[in-house]
């Protein structure tokens, strides 16, 4: 009888012990890794280097050829691809490279969405990983779709390309840009 007892009481101080020890080694291994965890939050990855290319317009409203491009849609433009740079640089993933001194004749004529890839190549030129290449497609006075592909500037090869249509007028686009940047672009 006295063995029976001593064996309970052993199984009900092991249970004790485990009950307190388990909650408190858990609580010990969480602290012995939080710091190792915490070093890794602390650190962020480099920021990519990205050509971001300045947007071009791809007008088919019907309005088009009445219109002809205007300063106005200049200026809209330079807003657009403004806000581009500005939600890929506040992201802290990229770092932008300078493309104003790019005197390729696709950028110089805005066409780069029609040189099978060659924007890759001025970046990596220019000393950018990744090249960004945006397009505004136009198609009447409401109605627009944005596009977007960003390159690896070594290899060509398309990393991400969104598209996305807005309604509004050429007023909103910048804020359409920065829409399908933060939501489509930015998301991991």
């Amino acid at each position: 009888m006295q063995l029976v007892l001593n064996a309970r009481r052993l199984v009900v101080e092991r249970i004790r012990a485990t009950l307190v020890i388990g909650p408190v080694g858990v609580l010990l291994l969480s602290i012995g890794c939080f710091p190792a965890h915490a070093a890794d939050a602390g650190k962020s990855p480099t920021p990519v280097k990205i050509a971001v290319f300045d947007f071009e317009l791809e007008d088919v409203g019907p309005a088009a050829a009445i219109e002809g491009a205007s300063t106005s849609t200049a200026a809209i433009m330079d807003r657009v691809s403004g806000a581009a740079r500005r939600g890929l640089a506040q992201s802290g993933r990229y770092s932008l490279v300078d493309v104003s001194k790019a005197n390729a004749k696709p950028v110089t004529e805005k066409s780069l969405r029609d040189c099978d890839g060659c924007d890759a190549a001025i970046a990596l030129q220019l000393g950018a990983e990744q090249s960004f290449v945006g397009v505004v497609r136009r198609v009447s006075m409401t109605d627009y779709y944005v596009q977007i592909q960003i390159s690896d500037a070594r290899t060509g090869k398309i990393l991400n390309q969104q598209a996305a249509n807005f309604a509004g007028g050429d007023d909103g686009w910048a804020s359409g840009v920065a829409a399908l940047i933060r939501h489509q672009v930015l998301v991991e």
